[in-house]
């Protein structure tokens, strides 16, 4: 009956560590999280900071100062939605990935992390994309991506609606 019952929490525990939920994020962030029906999580922070994380993703939100006001995060896989409000003056955000470092300071944009590749396209604004281990960037505007992989020269590309049409719904826009 013992062999019967660990096989059965073995099983349990297994299943559940295969639920792709968005990483939460801890209570001193300076956020409130809401998850949705969809899946995402969205993050609402202070000074006006708006996070939506595709099921799944996997993040650590960075913060400064006393007030714990986020000003990027480390991104390791999926998807993100961010908003970062125009402050005259206010430091830059950045998203890193294994790949790339976007940084923006005011702008709605994502930023799509995958094993060897990072996706980022600006909803609204300008962000600027430059590879992890430095070098030279880019800067994109509104309805404009690009993916960082490898040693592929950094190109800038309207992208076709279909393709931002898909990567908005799994971010549940």
């Amino acid at each position: 009956m013992k062999a019967v019952f660990k096989a059965g929490f073995v099983l349990l525990a297994c299943a559940l560590a295969s639920i792709e939920i968005a990483a939460a994020q801890p209570a001193n962030s300076g956020c409130s999280s809401e998850n949705s029906a969809g899946g995402t999580q969205t993050l609402h922070c202070e000074g006006g900071v708006t996070i939506v994380a595709e099921n799944g993703a996997r993040f650590t939100l960075r913060t400064s100062g006393r007030k714990g006001q986020p000003n990027g995060i480390e991104l390791t896989s999926k998807a993100l939605l961010i908003e970062v409000p125009a402050k005259s003056g206010a430091n830059k955000f950045q998203v890193t990935t294994p790949q790339a470092i976007a940084g923006v300071r005011g702008t709605k944009w994502t930023v799509d992390a995958a094993e060897n590749k990072t996706s980022v396209f600006v909803v609204d604004g300008r962000v600027r994309v430059e590879r992890r281990a430095r070098g030279r960037g880019v800067t994109l505007g509104a309805g404009e991506g690009v993916d960082v992989e490898g040693d592929a020269p950094l190109a800038v590309k309207r992208w076709a609606a279909a393709r931002v049409s898909a990567l908005m719904a799994r971010l549940g826009q």
